[in-house]
């Protein structure tokens, strides 16, 4: 495992979002993409792999932590903004998204 220092953690902008709509990338088995309410004027983009392990009406308002200051990628054709935390299992067959543990409004910064 790497190391990095305090500095390079705080780089990291991870905030409080809400999944505000969510929907199936056409053309893919996995993948949903989803606007996320992070506390910006508008929502931002995330496209994640979470189907097998969500179904749409549990991600829908859902709240979640979200890396913010991620490089936009793009996959199957669709921008992603940001990154979803998750816990996983080393076989990644259990994967929980990361979420506040009490109601904290849309874009609280998570320290």
């Amino acid at each position: 495992m790497t190391q990095i220092t305090y500095n390079d953690f705080k780089k990291l902008e991870m905030r409080v979002g809400q999944i505000k709509e969510v929907e199936r990338v056409p053309d893919s088995d996995k993948l949903y993409k989803m606007q996320v309410d992070v506390g910006k004027e508008k929502p931002i983009q995330i496209v994640t792999s979470l189907v097998d392990f969500y179904s749409l009406e549990e991600l829908k308002d859902k709240k979640i932590v979200v890396l913010v200051n991620l490089e936009p990628a793009k996959l199957r054709g669709e921008t992603s903004e940001g990154m979803l935390l998750c816990a996983e299992t080393g076989d990644e067959s259990k994967v929980i998204l990361l979420a506040p543990e009490k109601d904290i409004e849309n874009g609280a910064e998570v320290t």
